[in-house]
């Protein structure tokens, strides 16, 4: 049986696909609210040329154009990679509720591999989180995709 995590993650992943095929790390990221996904996202730093141009900030302002409000209260979004620094500062600042990932990021990860940012004592915002959700999955393509970096540079 399916639970919603591994549906939403699988949104998630889709996501991350277009990043991969478009030569860009593959994060991939969806918004819930009310068991619907609101909005989505995918890395697009390199497209771009823009290093804020991660998952987790294009489904935010989705989101937030999408609800008509800076604050998504009620949400949660789910990212294949932990969110960095930068990412878990805008989660807070949105007011997303939960944070469901798939891997650690061992070299940027904001919320347990180098920050702890969501456990700031005197925040004003509490976003709980749970890690490796399709995790094996989501590993195999970050694996591929910097092999694949690596061998073409």
């Amino acid at each position: 049986m399916i639970t919603n995590h591994e549906k939403f993650m699988k949104e998630a992943i889709e996501q991350a696909r277009i990043a991969y095929h478009n030569n860009d790390v593959p994060i991939g990221a969806v918004i819930v609210k009310d068991d619907i996904v609101i909005s989505r996202g995918y890395n697009r730093s390199l497209e771009r040329g823009n290093p804020l141009a991660h998952a987790e900030i294009e489904a935010i302002n989705l989101a937030m154009k999408t609800l008509s409000s800076s604050r998504l209260n009620g949400c949660s979004l789910y990212v294949t990679a932990e969110p960095c620094i930068m990412c878990a500062g805008a989660i807070l600042h949105a007011r997303i509720d939960k944070v469901y990932f798939g891997v650690k990021e061992p070299k940027f990860g904001g919320i347990v591999s180098i920050a702890n940012i969501f456990d700031i004592r005197d925040s004003n915002h509490r976003v709980e989180w749970l890690s490796s959700i399709m995790e094996e999955e989501i590993r195999e393509m970050m694996k591929i995709f910097f092999k694949n970096l690596r061998l073409n540079c």
